[in-house]
């Protein structure tokens, strides 16, 4: 790994995103968007408290996959990622790059979305703002990674956009979204354990009804941020320089 080359990654990919407009405004808007369309269809606080933790964590976490996968197959199928390799670029050089960038639009992304609802939509935050942005922001670099990682797997952008459902779907139903965790069939709680999106929700829910950060919480961000590593590390081992 060569922080030089990495951070020249990154900046290839911020520069290529400044240059796709659609795109940016997709990451950067499109959740916000749908967390305002939300308030008016509960057209209730109380109700609209409840669910916008859940929208902060579920929609940049969607994002931010569906777009890397995307733009890392497009890569791999146009040549670009094969030209690459044949450089110095390391393949953990080249999705920490990634990362970066999609890390920076997560940010941003993250920042509007919290400011539209901390303001016009009159979201109440138990706890501190910076523990809410912190897994707001770890759970959108948790979907970056993944997206990476989902990637190397697919052949075409249409099977990229069908890892989304198998990747979102187990975690919405077994996230504590419908149903409370420990209220659901062993075998789906074992299962609801091993998803990282889980103690997302968890933690967002600490911050936003209780507002003390204990251990659980510092556990969730551990957890998230572990396996957002880890799908980093995975993808790194499983990307492949052009897809066959």
């Amino acid at each position: 790994m060569n922080p030089a080359i990495t951070l020249a990654t990154a900046r290839r990919i911020l520069t290529q995103l400044r240059h796709d407009h659609r795109t940016v405004a997709l990451m950067a808007f499109v959740p916000t968007l749908v967390i305002i369309l939300l308030y008016y269809v509960i057209d209730d606080q109380r109700s609209f408290g409840a669910w916008a933790p859940i929208l902060l964590c579920v929609f940049p976490f969607l994002v931010m996959f569906l777009v890397t996968s995307i733009a890392t197959l497009r890569e791999r199928t146009s040549g670009t990622l094969e030209r690459l390799m044949a450089t110095p670029l390391g393949k953990l050089d080249l999705l920490l790059g990634y990362g970066i960038a999609f890390g920076l639009m997560a940010c941003v992304q993250v920042a509007i979305a919290l400011a539209v609802s901390l303001t016009w939509l009159g979201f109440d935050l138990a706890g501190p703002l910076w523990s809410l942005v912190l897994i707001a922001l770890l759970n959108a670099l948790l979907g970056t990674a993944l997206g990476l990682l989902c990637s190397a797997f697919a052949r075409s952008e249409f099977q990229a956009v069908q890892f989304m459902p198998v990747v979102m779907i187990p975690q919405l139903l077994l996230g504590g979204i419908l149903v409370p965790r420990d209220q659901m069939a062993t075998v789906l709680e074992w299962v609801s354990n091993v998803l990282p999106m889980s103690y997302a929700i968890e933690g967002m829910k600490v911050v936003v009804m209780n507002g003390e950060l204990g251990g659980e919480f510092w556990r969730d961000v551990a957890i998230v941020a572990g396996s957002a590593l880890l799908a980093l590390v995975l993808g790194a081992a499983t990307l492949r320089r052009r897809t066959p």
